[in-house]
């Protein structure tokens, strides 16, 4: 059995997310303190009763980052280990931790200035994301070369016949009626609140460079796929580089779970609220046997040891 995980990014937040996993194990509600310590946040009251606060961008990506590292702390009691990883947009922090390319500490600080930076350094106006289904990326392409009003762009690319756009309300809507007119499935809003990954978030891009400039990367522990270009990172890479590139460029998660497939990895544990990672696994075509887990609770926390246990 060959092990990867999965980190969910943002618009995968649900208010009481983890909530019986935090009252259940001591060792999450340490995670939770942790990063109260580290970043003055308080996660554990945001997470679980504030959902108007959940939702804002400084505050729902620490939350996410905090909820998977927490799992992560019942995963490594039991010596459950991936092999490689990989997470979509902020997942990729979590990747990072798990590898030990960065800290836990400068992780959690990075994620929280990152939030910040994408909640507050955006150009003025609506901004949302949606997701076309049913659509292949050429097709996603030729629908945002029609937008005749606001602006709109192909971002992130989940998995083959899913692909999110990103751009202002006006573009998005219009964006909407025609990938209909073209044969989408459907389109569905997201639930963020920027044009991420979008070149309007270069402020908040170059301002977490700033950040990354005094961050000290450690050798990985286990390989990363970077959503950069879906490749795994190699020594040569200037990761400091790629983070800030991130935030302003397409989300290639599809290629990604491709490579981790050619890899050799038959089973894949997303971990962190949802389960939305798991479904882009199961679109992904391959003629291997792939079980796709998730965690995100106590019930699938012991559902997935269990599975794991057996199949050793």
């Amino acid at each position: 059995m060959k092990i990867g995980f999965l980190f969910p990014g943002q618009g995968s937040q649900t208010v009481k997310m983890g909530k019986d996993l935090y009252e259940k194990y001591e060792e999450v509600k340490k995670v939770y303190d942790d990063v109260k310590k580290i970043t003055g946040i308080d996660v554990a009251r945001i997470t679980f009763e504030l959902e108007e606060d959940l939702n804002q961008t400084k505050n729902t990506q620490i939350c996410i980052l905090t909820m998977s590292l927490a799992i992560l702390k019942l995963l490594e009691k039991e010596n459950i280990k991936a092999e490689i990883s990989s997470g979509l947009s902020l997942g990729e922090y979590s990747a990072l931790i798990y590898s030990k390319a960065i800290t836990f500490e400068d992780g959690v600080s990075l994620v929280k200035s990152r939030g910040e930076y994408m909640q507050n350094l955006v150009p003025a106006g609506e901004w949302k994301m949606a997701a076309i289904l049913g659509m292949n990326e050429e097709q996603v392409h030729e629908v945002c070369k029609k937008i005749t009003k606001g602006f709109v762009t192909p971002v992130n690319f989940n998995c083959p016949g899913q692909i999110a756009i990103s751009g202002d309300k006006q573009g998005i809507e219009e964006a909407e009626e025609i990938a209909k007119e073209l044969g989408a499935k459907k389109v569905r809003i997201l639930n963020t609140s920027g044009p991420f990954h979008t070149e309007k978030l270069i402020e908040a891009s170059n301002a977490l460079r700033k950040d990354l400039d005094t961050l000290k990367i450690n050798k990985f522990e286990t390989p990363v796929v970077k959503n950069l270009d879906g490749t795994i990172y190699n020594q040569n890479d200037n990761i400091k580089d790629i983070l800030a590139k991130h935030i302003i460029s397409p989300v290639r998660f599809s290629s990604g779970l491709e490579n981790m497939i050619q890899s050799g990895v038959d089973t894949f544990i997303e971990i962190g609220p949802g389960k939305t990672l798991s479904g882009f696994v199961k679109r992904i075509p391959t003629q291997k046997n792939i079980n796709v887990l998730n965690i995100n609770n106590v019930e699938t926390l012991e559902n997935t040891i269990n599975f794991i246990k057996k199949g050793e």
